[in-house]
């Protein structure tokens, strides 16, 4: 496989978007991404946006992986989403112990996945950690080559502890048979991410293959090292968000320019609520990648000069995140009503848009609750920042 640079990316999504559109009905079929779409993204380099150049990556700029994952969902959200969580995770290649790092990210092949909450129980045992757990929101993990997931460290009475160096939650990366995957991923939007819950039993994990994402120092030197896990991921939802929205803004340009609503002698494009929303959907979209990438560019600048992330930065990533999941989320809501009836077919692009909209909408890491954070913080309330 050719070593693929940041800037083959875009033109990658780009040329294989159309492609991706054409398999839609068979991605939300299946449930999961089917092998030929995850062979396509996986050849582009589109599972491994973040991986170190060292490890043969592309080790885009969080603006581009941005941008990226936007192109990709203009034509599929679920495909989108996968490309999301794998390449959000390649962040941790920075942190994660080199031997590690290289056994997990290194392959052409890589792409890496999972659930980071610590629902898993940990035991602390000779070598490693012994690991029992089942996890939800396992998107792509099918396909991954390494799945992980959160944990907390427990006592042989399963009783929350930590081990003598301090390790307390590690997120860890099991091996591939080591995991049971479950068919729970019937729902209304994402389909095709496969986003189903997946558990192991007594699975053993050896000494360091795991990192400790609260309170991680990079091991690598650069600005995409000091962004937080958690408001990566939120750029991340928010860029399927985005990309979702600027996919319905074309396709209902390109119904309304031949539909006549019943009993009408005009073309839905001839109504004025049709173009007042198309347009304010529109100004969405580039509204909230303007805040989103105004937000990552005044963090980057400051990660540039080598300086840590502060509060305030953390704090507008998420707000612009939040922000651009929800106002894209309803924005797609209008569109769908607009095209009326048409839009209700399950064989009409623009019906599966709106619903991966909501599903991605109802992230927690962009859920509208965020805003009670970025609030308090404005406000200057004492606030728990451990997630930020």
């Amino acid at each position: 496989m050719a070593t693929v640079s940041a800037a083959d990316l875009i033109p990658a999504a780009r040329s294989l978007g159309p492609s991706l559109a054409e398999r839609s009905d068979r991605i939300e079929a299946t449930r999961t991404l089917p092998e030929d779409v995850v062979a396509d993204l996986r050849a582009s380099g589109l599972f491994r946006l973040l991986t170190p150049k060292t490890l043969g990556g592309p080790e885009a700029d969080v603006a581009t992986a941005a941008n990226v994952i936007a192109e990709v969902a203009r034509y599929d959200g679920a495909a989108a989403w996968c490309v999301m969580i794998a390449g959000t995770t390649t962040l941790q290649a920075g942190f994660l112990p080199e031997d590690v790092a290289r056994l997990v990210f290194g392959s052409p092949d890589s792409c890496a996945g999972g659930y980071a909450a610590p629902v898993g129980r940990a035991i602390p045992v000779e070598g490693g950690l012994r690991i029992n757990g089942t996890w939800a929101w396992g998107s792509g993990t099918q396909h991954c080559t390494w799945i992980g997931g959160g944990t907390r460290i427990v006592d042989d009475e399963g009783k929350t502890t930590r081990r003598s160096d301090g390790l307390y939650a590690p997120f860890v990366f099991f091996d591939r048979e080591d995991v049971e995957h479950l068919d729970t991923w019937h729902v209304t939007g994402l389909s095709g991410s496969g986003s189903g819950d997946y558990r192991v039993k007594d699975a053993f994990v050896p000494e360091g293959r795991w990192l400790q994402m609260m309170d991680a120092t990079p091991r690598i030197d650069g600005p995409t090292w000091r962004f937080p896990f958690y408001g990566m991921l939120a750029i991340g939802i928010a860029a399927v968000s985005i990309g979702l929205l600027d996919g319905a803004v074309e396709r209902f340009a390109e119904l309304a320019a031949i539909k006549k609503p019943e009993g009408s002698g005009r073309t839905l494009a001839e109504r004025a609520s049709a173009q007042t929303v198309l347009s304010t959907s529109e100004a969405t979209a580039r509204s909230a990648r303007a805040f989103l990438h105004d937000a990552i560019g005044a963090a980057w600048l400051t990660a540039e000069a080598g300086t840590p992330l502060t509060t305030s930065h953390r704090r507008s990533l998420r707000l612009a995140a939040c922000d651009a999941s929800q106002r894209c989320a309803e924005a797609l809501v209008a569109l769908g009503r607009e095209a009326g009836g048409t839009a209700v077919y399950l064989g009409e692009p623009l019906q599966r848009m709106v619903r991966d909209g909501q599903v991605a909408a109802t992230h927690a890491m962009v859920a509208p609750r965020i805003h009670e954070l970025t609030g308090r913080l404005h406000l200057g309330l004492e606030t728990d920042t451990t997630l930020l």
